[in-house]
């Protein structure tokens, strides 16, 4: 009886280790996991989608984490989506001129904000807005570009050529054929 008790308390152990390890897990890889460091100020951005991006989503500069998403909400006259960055003060480097996109991790991973730095040499404040952004990429509307008349489908050609190897003038248009006189 001694030697069951053992293995029942040694699968128990295994099994809380199991869980913790998945909690742990769970919370590295969903950005539940805190990422204040310090103080940081506000940045926004205006979105047509955001798509599925989340609260505390990363953003990043050069694949490098510098703060998170602070907020989300749609701005009632412009019908856009207002999104505020908390970005940490040791990055208070970023150009004016800078863009932000909204991009995927992965395939289907979990969406973040990226920042592309501009060339300027003012640097953006606390409650600056980004000039540029660009809206999130949705997978349905690519899936759905590519199955109904996705482009050409041999280069050089373009949708609606009857002959696709029909001689094409400068700007890249059929061009006119002009009889060809067989008689010398």
């Amino acid at each position: 009886m001694n030697q069951r008790r053992s293995y029942q308390i040694g699968t128990g152990l295994f099994i809380v280790l199991g869980f913790a390890a998945l909690a742990y897990l769970a919370t590295q890889t969903t950005s539940v996991a805190n990422f204040q460091q310090g103080p940081s100020y506000t940045l926004k951005g205006r979105f047509t989608n955001v798509g599925q991006l989340k609260l505390r989503a990363p953003v990043k500069i050069a694949g490098v984490r510098i703060g998170s998403v602070k907020a989300i909400d749609l701005d009632a006259q412009r019908l856009d989506a207002v999104v505020q960055l908390s970005v940490d003060n040791r990055f208070k480097e970023v150009p004016d001129d800078s863009a932000a996109a909204i991009f995927t991790s992965g395939l289907l991973g979990d969406q973040y904000v990226s920042i592309q730095p501009g060339g300027s040499p003012a640097m953006m404040k606390d409650g600056d807005e980004f000039v540029l952004t660009q809206s999130s990429i949705q997978l349905e509307d690519l899936i759905g570009k590519f199955l109904v008349g996705g482009g050409p489908s041999k280069p050089g050609e373009q949708q609606g050529d009857t002959k696709p190897d029909a001689p094409r003038n400068e700007a890249g248009t059929p061009a006119e054929q002009k009889p060809t006189d067989t008689k010398h």
